[in-house]
């Protein structure tokens, strides 16, 4: 192992930068009360059609890779066909589980792709600047994500009674997309599925490995649409934005 992460971070520098855009949307919509989160309307367009446009934009991304749910494959690519997204070269079923899910789309890579981006489909307010300075980042290191100091101070629990108070200058909310070098997740993700972790996010994959995730700038306005309420804070986010 120690070998070949040696390897990846001497690669060279100079090689063309081809990042493919894995984007997870075969979640369950489970807390939006009967809604797919993906296909609800922020502004006059889907959730997922602004995720898709950040990432179309992108000028380092050179290829979009879908995982979806069976139920979703129709409208998803006819998503795709509506707002003409040249970037989009499949639309997958994904697995049992986000770490499934998003080995299936790594694996759908183009063969040249240096790096790959994971991007949640439901954080719609990504920012071309989020995207630029993680993509960077994660050419310079290997692995890097956005993301923004927490705000509000956390307890932990056990019984509903608190056994702790981390120090809140230490903790950051990490968002997508989680940038990482195509080999590196690809390994990552098969040793976390053999293994059967249980992962919330795909820097946790390369942790296990002992390779540090860099940090980037995030925003806070690059939310997760999960809730009604999310919906409701997205949409006044969308609206401010666009008066700026």
């Amino acid at each position: 192992m120690a070998g070949w992460l040696g390897r990846l971070f001497h690669r060279k520098k100079d090689e063309p930068l081809r990042c493919t855009a894995v984007v997870a949307a075969a979640g369950s919509s489970a807390r939006m009360e009967g809604q797919d989160k993906l296909l609800l309307l922020l502004g006059e367009q889907p959730v997922l059609v602004h995720a898709l446009r950040a990432l179309e934009l992108c000028p380092y991304i050179t290829e979009i890779v879908i995982v979806t749910r069976e139920d979703r494959i129709v409208p998803v690519g006819q998503l795709c066909r509506d707002y003409a997204f040249s970037k989009v070269s499949k639309v997958i079923v994904g697995g049992d589980t986000r770490t499934a899910s998003v080995l299936a789309g790594v694996r759908e890579a183009e063969e040249g792709a240096s790096l790959i981006a994971v991007h949640d489909g439901a954080r719609p307010l990504v920012s071309q600047s989020v995207l630029e300075q993680v993509i960077l980042r994660a050419r310079e290191c290997g692995a890097a994500a956005p993301a923004v100091p927490v705000k509000d101070t956390l307890k932990q629990a056990r019984d509903g009674v608190v056994t702790a108070t981390p120090d809140r200058a230490s903790l950051y909310a990490v968002q997508t997309p989680q940038v990482f070098e195509a080999a590196l997740i690809r390994t990552a993700l098969t040793k976390a599925l053999e293994e059967g972790a249980s992962l919330t996010d795909d820097c946790s994959a390369v942790e296990r490995l002992g390779v540090g995730v860099a940090l980037t700038r995030g925003d806070y306005r690059n939310i997760k649409i999960t809730t009604p309420e999310d919906l409701a804070i997205g949409e006044a986010l969308f609206e401010w934005s666009e008066s700026q």
